[in-house]
């Protein structure tokens, strides 16, 4: 006999691809702002750059010409020289917060105070923090200025923000603090993953000190070096609020980077710009993607030889 039995309904799209589209769906708002917000004015950005373009009436053409005057601008070697001051002395957040981090990580009465002590530079704003190390340069009434009279005798009247040769440093040093901070809280979070098993193994290897931390920690701390990284990197390259509150790119242009460099020619109260300004934002947005590229290549590879 013929066996009979109800047939199966027919499963609609939604069921048939469900584990396929439901991803996408709670991934697409993301994606859509990413687009707008990132991507978008990315291209957009190097479009208006072959413009000359006041923000306000038409464009006109003038393709490479505004990279030509860039390359020819005084002004744009000194903010970039001072962009690479900026990245080469903001890495040393890194260290910094890797150290703070190791003596954090331990048991010992007041830990939780400490925390909260370098925990602080993280959560007030970078406009908070120039203000203080304003306060703190202050030729009149500054700590600075007093510490080094009572340790040398003079230094009275020493204006860091306003001497050309310091005023950068006494700027990438107000930015380090907060830096360091967060560097701090990565190496946190990674050392609280940090597999025991390893660790316990490298001490029955008479494994201690420099070598326990090179071979054994420093290994699984390489997300949070990644992170630290790419984020100092990122924020070296487009320092701007602090030089906005310190020292407006004085004395003289002195301090003055890319990205404050790009304010005053396209978005300040006598910046017009719009294409000069464009083009300076795709210059520092190549340069910034060099060295992000370079970094994620040589962990990749890293990583594949491990």
């Amino acid at each position: 006999m013929a066996q009979t039995g109800v047939q199966p309904k027919p499963r609609g799209f939604w069921k048939t691809h469900q584990k396929t589209l439901a991803p996408w769906l709670f991934l697409a708002p993301g994606i859509a702002m990413f687009l707008l917000y990132v991507i978008f004015p990315i291209f957009e950005s190097i479009w208006i750059s072959f413009y000359q373009w006041d923000g306000l009436g038409p464009k006109t053409w003038v393709g490479l010409q505004n990279y030509r005057d860039l390359f020819a601008d005084d002004s744009f070697y000194t903010s970039l020289k001072n962009n690479l001051i900026w990245l080469v002395l903001y890495l040393l957040a890194i260290p910094m917060g890797l150290t703070v981090a190791l003596f954090l990580n331990q048991t010992v009465t007041g830990i939780r105070l400490y925390k909260s002590l370098f925990f602080f530079p993280f959560v007030i704003s970078q406009v908070v923090v120039g203000l203080i190390f304003t306060w703190f340069y202050a030729p009149d009434f500054g700590l600075l200025p007093k510490l080094l009279q009572a340790l040398t005798g003079s230094g009275k009247d020493f204006a860091v923000l306003a001497d050309e040769r310091y005023a950068t440093l006494g700027v990438i040093a107000a930015g380090l603090w907060p830096q360091t901070a967060y560097c701090m809280i990565l190496y946190l979070t990674g050392l609280n993953n940090i597999n025991p098993e390893q660790v316990e193994a490298a001490r029955m290897d008479n494994a201690k000190g420099l070598s326990m931390l090179w071979h054994i920690i420093l290994p699984q701390l390489r997300p949070a070096t990644f992170i630290a990284f790419v984020v100092t990197v990122i924020g070296a390259l487009r320092s701007f609020d602090l030089i906005s509150v310190m020292t407006l790119g004085g004395p003289y242009g002195s301090t003055r980077v890319l990205s404050y460099f790009m304010f005053e020619q396209a978005l300040s109260e006598y910046g017009t710009a719009m294409g000069y300004g464009a083009a300076i934002a795709v210059v520092l947005f190549a340069i910034m993607l060099v060295f992000i590229t370079i970094f994620i290549v040589r962990m990749l590879s890293q990583e594949r030889n491990s």
